[in-house]
């Protein structure tokens, strides 16, 4: 045993052994303890040097891979002060890559005094192998598509039982075949790393299926990815063969800790005071800017490394192509609040390994200052709800929706005008809140399988259930809900900026009405391969196709109505200021001069929307259009709740 040197966190394989580093500034001491492969029972335990530094070090001659660790740590355990020093609790490496097994919940977890070593997963010690880099495959304007990975592979048929609900599964090529029939751009996944179930759950039998707990930020869960980093790895490349890029939903705003009555697992028992944000003038109180429980300090310096160091991790060793940050502001907010010329922030946009990569900001949280939409640094791309809620206004029915409606389609310059170009992600729905088909089939949330008496959950959706509340046998009802779907869909994908889909929605996927089904791993959020709408999947498919063969999709620059767009009216003429402030208008077609791709010259489309319960008279002037979704010439007669697309000549 000696002191390691260098200035590297986690453990690091030397010709010799391995180099264990991991930070705390006031840990009194720290124990290495190693595990027993077979026995699966503590070994040794091996003190660490501190240096001025506040890494503790220590390098173990004759260890090598697969050697199974955690951390003990000393000092003071004064709650009242933020002090969670307990030597009895095992804790996980910051930086570890790879675990043994899941965790799991227990309230022993946050019993001071109990020995914790039977419940906490230990980190592995492995190699890290580099990955092939290639340019991000998400063109500007690009489709990505959300995806839990348990939830969206478990019940496909087609896929091998044994890798069913794994990121493996994500390169099967019935996944690959599916994506690309509909043009995704790149895959965006709900959390891949390790996380815990919220300590309420196991009492209601339930579980976290959406990963959104965590506690190692790079090791992933074995749950999900059995294979580690060979397994994500090899699924990116396979993606990336396909075409298909892959971006990662990572949660650095909080860890599965939680507050104060909650777990010592990681970064608690190594420096709670350091790696969680408290209120300036009461350490013991954590500041709660996630409604999670805690914060992570994300504006400290030992912080940031662990941020940037993960980022590089996924990039350098599996060769993503990106991030999605969950309540991203956190990562921008300091002392002062948010600052979008952050040092962290600024840390991962300048990094040489990160700088080319696609970042993805959900750009508020529920702190002081939370809502930053538009106030991110380019190049974040950042999720758009205001896109989402003024399209569901104007298929809903609301007042005053066509103006809204046009600068949603047009990219959102309202909000983006700073930056000069869109960087709106535009989306109808996510892992949060309503499926889209939930979204027409219900007005009220139905969240009683959680166990909280329907309280949790957003309750205002901007929804409309059609004539009835959930499952019905109306066929009237049934065939409004089989318009409204599509016309959402035709939307979202006439809209200037990115645009993401959450898995499903192009099959016509429920959760029963659930709108926060997080726990429910289970059939209500399982994706069923047996039944899909397949119509409205060649729907999607169609609208991408469209959309991907003219570039007016791919341009980000803001439509101005100088001559980029016209607003017209049914009549075909442009919309006059009486169009515009007609509190009930549900007709605007929407002109563009594109290049057409298949066939390489200029022409005019036309997206023509009509949100209301009749067929309409539109007109377009000049000959030659054509409906692309009917493959028909067009009759200048816009059938009720439907979106047109038409091409001249």
């Amino acid at each position: 045993m000696a002191q390691a040197t260098g200035t590297k966190l986690g453990a690091i394989l030397t010709p010799t052994g391995v180099d264990f580093a991991i930070w705390s500034s006031s840990a009194e001491k720290i124990e290495l303890c190693l595990f027993d492969t077979e026995t699966g029972n503590e070994a040794t335990r091996h003190g660490m040097f501190r240096g001025t530094d506040g890494i503790h070090r220590v390098s173990i001659e004759g260890l090598g891979l697969g050697q199974h660790y955690g951390y003990r740590a000393y000092g003071p355990y004064d709650p009242d002060k933020g002090l969670w020093f307990d030597p009895s609790k095992l804790l996980v490496d910051p930086y570890a890559k790879e675990l043994d097994r899941p965790f799991l919940a227990d309230r022993d977890l946050a019993a001071h005094g109990l020995d914790t070593a039977n419940l906490v997963p230990r980190a592995i010690v492995t190699k890290d192998i580099e990955a092939d880099r290639a340019a991000p495959l998400l063109p500007a304007g690009g489709f990505v598509y959300e995806i839990a990975v348990k939830p969206f592979t478990i019940l496909h048929p087609d896929i091998p039982e044994e890798i069913r609900g794994t990121v493996a599964a994500l390169a099967h090529p019935a996944i690959i075949a599916h994506l690309q029939g509909i043009g995704v751009d790149a895959i965006e996944l709900m959390p891949i790393t390790a996380w815990i179930d919220e300590r309420h759950l196991p009492p209601l039998g339930l579980t976290n299926g959406w990963g959104y707990n965590p506690i190692a930020f790079m090791a992933l869960d074995p749950r999900l990815c059995p294979g580690g980093m060979t397994e994500l790895r090899e699924t990116v490349a396979k993606l990336h063969e396909a075409g298909i890029g892959t971006i990662l939903d990572l949660v650095f705003n909080h860890t599965g800790e939680s507050d104060r009555y909650g777990a010592t697992l990681s970064m608690r028992g190594l420096d709670n005071l350091t790696y969680y944000r408290h209120l300036p003038d009461n350490p013991s109180e954590l500041i709660n800017d996630t409604g999670t429980g805690n914060t992570v300090a994300a504006d400290h310096p030992i912080v940031r490394q662990l941020i940037v160091d993960t980022l590089r991790h996924f990039v350098g060793h599996a060769g993503v192509d990106g991030f999605r940050f969950d309540l991203a502001p956190v990562i921008g907010r300091t002392a002062g609040g948010f600052d979008p010329s952050g040092e962290t922030l600024t840390a991962m946009l300048s990094d040489d390994l990160l700088k080319d990569r696609i970042f993805i900001a959900e750009p508020w949280d529920i702190g002081p200052g939370g809502y930053q939409l538009g106030n991110f640094p380019a190049p974040f791309l950042e999720w758009n709800d205001r896109a989402r809620d003024d399209i569901r206004r104007y298929w809903r029915g609301d007042q005053w929706m066509i103006g809204p409606l046009a600068t949603r389609l047009a990219g959102s310059s309202d909000i983006f005008e700073r930056s000069g170009r869109s960087r709106s992600v535009n989306f109808l729905a996510a892992h949060d809140g309503f499926t889209l088909f939930d979204l027409v089939s219900h007005e009220h949330k139905h969240n009683d399988a959680n166990g909280e008496d329907n309280r949790d959950g957003h309750n205002e959706n901007l929804s409309w259930n059609n004539g009835a509340e959930g499952p019905t046998t109306d066929t009237t009802v049934q065939e409004r809900r089989r318009r409204d779907v599509p016309a959402l869909l035709s939307t979202l994908f006439a809209s200037r900026g990115t645009i993401m889909l959450t898995m499903g929605d192009e099959a016509g996927r429920s959760q029963q009405g659930n709108n926060n089904a997080y726990c429910q791993d289970n059939e209500i959020t399982w994706m069923d391969w047996e039944e899909p709408d397949t119509e409205l999947i060649r729907h999607t498919a169609l609208l991408a196709n469209i959309r991907k063969r003219f570039s007016v999709f791919s341009e980000t620059d803001f439509f101005t109505g100088n001559g980029d767009v016209e607003w017209l009216a049914p009549s075909g003429s442009a919309m006059q200021t009486s169009d515009w402030e007609n509190a009930e208008n549900r007709l605007m077609g929407m002109l563009v001069t594109t290049d057409d791709r298949s066939s390489g010259r200029s022409t005019r489309l036309a997206i023509l929307f009509n949100r209301g319960h009749e067929d309409a008279e539109f007109i377009l002037s000049g000959t030659g259009w054509r409906d692309l979704l009917l493959d028909k010439p067009w009759t200048n007669l816009l059938p009720s709740r439907s979106v047109s697309f038409c091409l001249q000549g």
